[in-house]
């Protein structure tokens, strides 16, 4: 077919190869910044972070506080605190009782509540962190804290600095996948690169039959077509490179075109759940529909990490209030209804490592960008619903060298502060690179005219030992 080659905007167009996303990628593993592999040895070698948007409740998961029903309805004691808190003064707000049944599980006795009678099931697997706490009582600031260590845009999230220090272990797909539903509350900054090269942001992928925009060989186009197509364009492109002194961002284009190549024939097959036996798919809850969108992107998080994609974030819903965690108006209600939708998949997905053997070399994370209060907040005369709680919350990990069934820190007997081995956000950072078998302050990037790195001047690693049961 005759191409003119001065058009790029037409030689793209009838390549197949759509720019957006695609031009971010670039040279996974060819960046000018190249990955430098783990410091010491590590079980782990991948991660998948379940996010739960909106901030699930402690006080009505993972962290039983019988004070609550005792003092439903009732001032909080002074010895609680009377500093502002929420829109007034904590003292004056009103204690709300949990309705969540709780019960001990596994071998371990790990108490967990029945918003999960699937992932119980796994109590043995799970290290339930209830000391977590940082700084950002919006959910902007909280998840950015969260993602990128950093209460505003600009840093690089956690899954680029992972992907800028370990690098990709399949040159045909992404390094760092975002799974998404909907939209994220911060926007793509929080699964961002910051001020890393641009190959090391999150890809995402949309829910669907075409999870990649952009991807699909137009009809008509023949493989051979296509590719002579690209290396006339890696020609061009390659020539105006030579007269602009080697730029990067220019050199990240030319190398996102052959990543898509590849990804034509690669991406498919990763992305064909329905590849998978019934039994599978019945596991990850496909079967029923509440169930089945979280869990076919749950299974699939499981066929990337198979396929040695190294970084997996899996966003619950679509970041809007009523539809996340956000329980401002009827918490218990909001709780029910996601744990509804995630339960199944997250269980599922569990098992599934688990029994294929991946779950040993697969780091699983499980938690929202904040908890909720222990006092009411929204609904009628402010009775049913939780606010956001930055200063003691939980959440989980299993598998990558973690010892499972096992509680690590505490808060106060309301659920309000995190009151023992405090896991600020920083810490977390950095036992998770350590889970991965980097040392958090030598993973560093120039900029600025000082080395940055993910845990900032943070970063503690006391709880390393605990986490790997080894004490």
């Amino acid at each position: 077919m005759s191409i003119d080659p001065a058009s790029r905007r037409n030689f793209l167009r009838h390549s197949g190869l759509g720019l957006g996303w695609l031009a971010a990628l670039d040279f996974l593993q060819r960046a000018q910044a190249a990955p430098q592999g783990p410091h010491w040895p590590a079980k782990a070698k991948r991660v998948i972070h379940l996010f739960m948007q909106g901030g699930p409740s402690q006080v009505d998961t993972f962290d039983p506080k019988p004070l609550l029903q005792k003092l439903h309805g009732q001032h909080p004691p002074a010895s609680f605190g009377d500093e502002d808190f929420q829109n007034g003064k904590f003292k004056d707000s009103i204690v709300l009782g949990s309705k969540r049944t709780f019960r001990k599980y596994g071998q371990s006795g790990l108490e967990i509540s029945d918003l999960f009678p699937h992932t119980a099931l796994h109590a043995d697997r799970l290290a339930v962190i209830r000391s977590c706490h940082h700084e950002g009582f919006t959910h902007s600031q909280a998840q950015f804290l969260i993602h990128n260590g950093w209460p505003r845009i600009g840093r690089p999230s956690l899954g680029a600095w992972l992907l800028y220090g370990l690098g990709s272990e399949n040159e045909n797909l992404p390094g760092f996948v975002v799974l998404l539903e909907g939209g994220v509350r911060s926007g793509p900054a929080v699964y961002g690169q910051g001020f890393l090269p641009a190959a090391y942001q999150g890809t995402t992928f949309r829910p669907g039959r075409n999870p990649i925009l952009n991807l699909t060989r137009p009809q008509g186009i023949a493989e051979s077509d296509q590719r002579a197509m690209l290396d006339t364009l890696r020609t061009l492109n390659e020539e105006h490179l030579a007269a602009r002194n080697r730029d990067s961002e220019l050199n990240a284009r030319i190398e996102s075109y052959e990543l898509a190549f590849r990804m034509q024939m690669a991406a498919p097959e990763a992305t064909g759940i329905g590849r998978e036996s019934a039994a599978t798919q019945k596991l990850y809850g496909l079967d029923d529909p509440v169930s089945a969108g979280f869990g076919s992107r749950c299974l699939l998080a499981r066929r990337l990490i198979e396929r040695g994609v190294r970084f997996v974030q899996l966003l619950s819903v679509n970041g809007m209030n009523a539809t996340d965690c956000d329980g401002h108006i009827g918490n218990d209600r909001n709780h029910l209804d996601r744990a509804a939708q995630t339960d199944k998949g997250v269980a599922g997905l569990l098992a599934d490592l688990h029994s294929r053997g991946l779950l040993d070399s697969t780091l699983v994370i499980w938690g929202g960008e904040f908890g909720r209060t222990p006092t009411a907040d929204g609904g009628e005369n402010g009775a049913e619903g939780r606010d956001h709680n930055p200063y003691g919350f939980s959440l989980w990990m299993a598998g990558g060298g973690v010892q499972g069934g096992q509680v690590i820190g505490a808060t106060d007997d309301l659920g309000l502060r995190a009151v023992k081995d405090n896991v600020h956000c920083n810490d977390l950072h950095a036992l998770i690179l350590a889970l991965m078998g980097v040392d958090h302050t030598r993973l560093t990037y120039p900029y600025l005219g000082r080395d940055f790195r993910l845990t900032d001047v943070g970063g503690k690693l006391d709880l390393l030992p605990r986490l790997r049961g080894t004490v």
